[in-house]
Parts: C-alpha cells; structure tokens; sequence
C-alpha cells in the first residue's frame, strides 16, 4: 500500500500546486519580512513596522469576504494565476520607491488587496485535486510548503537584502509571483468547476449563507477562530521581531530570520511530517491545546530564560523557537482539515474569506498595541502578555475533532 504522502504527492497537479504554492508564498513572506527590515532601518520605531502590518491585514477585514463570494463563483485555478501575476505588478514600482514610507504602506496594502482573492482559492483548492480521504497528508504537504517557503524566505531576506539591494531585491520578488503562476496554469482540477455568473444581488444571500453555516457548523467556527488566533501571534511577533533581536538577542536585524525563524519553521515541518504520517487517529483537539500551551509557555518564558542563558542566549532562542513552530503545525494543520473537510465546494472559499476578515479585524488592536507597548516598555513585556493570554486560552474547551 502506497504511503498517504507519497500517494498525495503522486497527484501531477497537487505537486503543481505545491510549487506554485512554494513560491508565490516564497514571494510574498520575503517581500513581508524584507519590507519590515526596511522601515525599521529607516524610522528605526516599532511603531512603524506595525503600519506594515496593518496596511496588510486591513484589506483583509474589509474585503476577506467579498474577495470569498466572488472566488466561489470564479475558476479557482484561474484566481491563482492571475493574481500572481497582479502581485507581480503590483511590487515593481518599489523598484523605484523604496525610501518613500508612504508608498512602501500604498503598494502593501495594494499587494494584500490582490492576496485576499488568491487566499480563498490556494487552500480551498485542495479537494477539488485530491481525495477527501487524503486531505489530513495533503494538508500536512501543503503545510509543509508554506513553512518551507517560510524558512526560505526568512532565512535569505538578511542575506537576500545584502546581495541584491533594495531594489534589485523587489525586482526579484516580482519574478517569483511570475514563476507561481506558470506553476498554477498547469494544474487541473479532477472535477469540472461550475461558474457561475457574478450577480451582484447574490452577495448579499451568499454572505447569509456563510454566516447560517458557521452558526450551524460549530468545528468550522473552532477551527477558523483558531486559524485567526494562530496568524494575530504570527502578525504579533513579526512586529517585536527587530526590536526583540536588536534589544534581547543583542543581534543584527537582518540576522533574525536565521537565527529565530528557521528553527521554528524547521519546528513547523517536522511537526508536518509527524501529524501527517502517524497522528491520524489523535484528536485534534488534543493537538490543539497541546500546541497552544507550547506556545504560550514559551512566549511567557522566552524573556527570563534568554536572560539567564548569558552566552548561550542564541542557542536557547533557537531551541524556544523550535519547539514553537512544532507547537504552530499542531495547531494549523487539524483546524484546516476540519474547515476543508466540513465545507463544500460551493462553500469553502466564503468560508476563507471570512477567516481573511477575522484576521484583519482581530489583530487591528494587538498589532497596534504590541507594538506600542514594545517602544514604550520593552520586548519583553509583550512577549509576557502574549505567553499569559495563550496560557489561559489553551485552557478553553475548543469545540473541533
């Protein structure tokens, strides 16, 4: 009998998908982080790489679920390729305007805008390419692209910054965009995907429709409530993330992907790896609480056991974010199969959509206020808020299984 994974990735177009997926997710996690590298060596504020943060998740609060209806009526495949290649566009002028703060928050809020339409169509595309039975492995694939572009992308922004330049550097992340939608062009669906025609009248009974199923499905609002706590700490961190490396790990900035955020994506990998070969009868629920106290135990301690390491501080860092990107992949792999699994066809990017909305609202506040915080009263303050809550929420009965 064929291995679950091998048999996922035997699936000519999941693996288009995945390469795709690899480095459209490549493109823009690198464009993120190198876009938060820059205005922190101008303005040298937190403060300021939070307007990052914001003019990215913004367009997801106000157009996530739109951008879902719209993309349940359209050709996924079809989304994925043109809004690569639309982000493609979009990133060139830095090219020209990299100094210009305000222009740096115009075309990150212009390359989200096009991101809340391809992000209803990536995931959600999945069962219509592989079997429902071997969504759990072909997710935990998935997840493992998106942490292995994670990884790549974080690790080279220092290096990447240093060998092209700023703007040689946003002309490569537009070639990037490029290769994903060639990828995307060759996928092919195993079931025909109705379209249907775009009636503005139907917006409103489709968005009645998404709301009745998460009042009815309670698993899908665990799951996508989850999904939204998980990338707020995501968006949290990579505010602290300069002033926890120059302040705490006494490191360059651009020293940070490679010391912090790749041993916690290679965390997120093995993590993949584990749950998607031999955690397929462990309740998800249990995964979930487990990675959640994980990750608050190591926030809540981070700042008291880096001050106690003395010379050792990088090894402890990289040891506390290993383990935190294993705790990140028990959380975000369950909660997608239960979306994926609980939703159908016709359904499945509104429901994304609405989880784009979730996130843009929801860490409105604690992006603003980490931030914040950190100028005023340190890192490591916020990261002690941010372990205490995670604490308390792995506490709560998650209704997912």
């Amino acid at each position: 009998m064929k291995h679950p994974i091998l048999e996922a990735l035997s699936i000519k177009s999941f693996s288009y998908l995945m390469l795709s997926e690899l480095f459209s997710q490549i493109a823009m996690n690198l464009l993120i982080f190198v876009l938060l590298i820059l205005v922190f060596n101008l303005v040298r504020s937190s403060i300021s790489v939070s307007g990052v943060i914001l003019a990215f998740t913004i367009p997801a609060l106000f157009f996530g679920i739109l951008a879902g209806i719209y993309v349940d009526r359209w050709n996924k495949k079809h989304v994925l390729f043109y809004t690569n290649l639309l982000r493609a566009v979009l990133v060139f002028p830095l090219f020209f305007l990299n100094t210009s703060l305000f222009a740096i928050y115009v075309i990150t809020f212009l390359v989200s805008l096009a991101t809340q339409f391809f992000i209803p169509a990536e995931a959600p595309i999945i069962p219509l390419i592989v079997e429902k039975r071997l969504l759990l492995s072909a997710n935990a694939l998935f997840s493992m692209g998106i942490f292995a572009s994670i990884l790549i992308a974080y690790a080279v922004s220092g290096p990447f910054l240093l060998f092209f330049g700023d703007s040689n550097g946003f002309l490569m992340i537009a070639i990037l965009f490029v290769i994903s939608s060639i990828f995307a062009y060759f996928i092919r669906m195993k079931r025909a995907h109705k379209i249907q025609s775009v009636d503005t009248r139907g917006l409103g009974i489709d968005f009645k429709k998404t709301l009745r199923l998460l009042v009815k499905i309670k698993k899908v609002t665990g799951a996508l409530l989850l999904l939204t706590l998980l990338q707020t700490v995501v968006l949290s961190i990579a505010v602290v993330g300069p002033g926890f490396a120059e302040n705490i790990l006494k490191i360059r900035v651009e020293e940070f992907p490679v010391l912090f955020i790749t041993p916690s994506v290679i965390g997120m990998g093995i993590g993949a790896i584990l749950l998607g070969n031999f955690f397929h009868d462990v309740s998800k629920r249990f995964m979930v609480r487990l990675g959640m106290f994980i990750i608050g135990l190591s926030l809540l301690a981070s700042p008291y056991v880096l001050s106690l390491a003395g010379s050792n501080i990088i090894y402890a860092a990289v040891t506390l974010a290993f383990f935190m990107g294993i705790a990140f992949a028990l959380i975000f792999i369950p909660a997608n199969t239960v979306v994926q699994q609980e939703t159908s066809d016709q359904m499945r990017g509104k429901v994304y959509g609405v989880l784009n909305t979730l996130v843009g609202g929801v860490s409105i506040i604690p992006v603003l206020s980490v931030g914040a915080i950190s100028d005023v009263l340190g890192v490591d303050k916020v990261l002690f808020i941010m372990g205490l809550t995670l604490l308390f929420i792995s506490r709560m009965r998650w209704n997912i299984r």
